[in-house]
């Protein structure tokens, strides 16, 4: 599912800073467009429309050898169960916590996916 751009607040847009066009993305992926779009309405990837008619999607949720961020999905999905949006569960991956330190997307990013998660489900209760 993709967001439209009145949905994405402007704090949480500047929080997430880089982003790639869906098109970019597919690219990078080794994949088709069709699929690109398959991967955000399975939720493996967020994307927003940003002042465009395209899909834009955080340059970080790619790795720099072309995968979709490990753990990402996984993350999505409990961060939906526990009743999170689009825009509520970039913002909660892009705004940095002291426990961790950082923000959940970088500790993603360095590895430390079990920590993301723990606290990913801790919000549902």
């Amino acid at each position: 599912m993709t967001l439209s751009v009145a949905q994405l607040d402007r704090g949480t847009d500047q929080l997430v800073g880089e982003w790639l066009p869906l098109s970019e993305v597919a690219t990078r992926l080794g994949i088709n467009l069709a699929r690109a779009k398959q991967l955000l309405k399975d939720r493996r990837i967020l994307g927003v429309h940003r002042g465009g008619r395209e899909i834009a999607v955080p340059a970080i949720f790619i790795s720099d050898d072309g995968q979709v961020l490990k753990a990402l999905s996984s993350t999505l999905t409990v961060l939906a169960d526990s009743g999170y949006d689009e825009a509520e569960s970039l913002r909660w991956l892009f705004t940095e916590d002291d426990s961790l330190p950082g923000s959940p997307v970088q500790a993603l990013v360095e590895g430390r996916h079990t920590e993301v998660k723990r606290r990913a489900q801790a919000l549902a209760f």
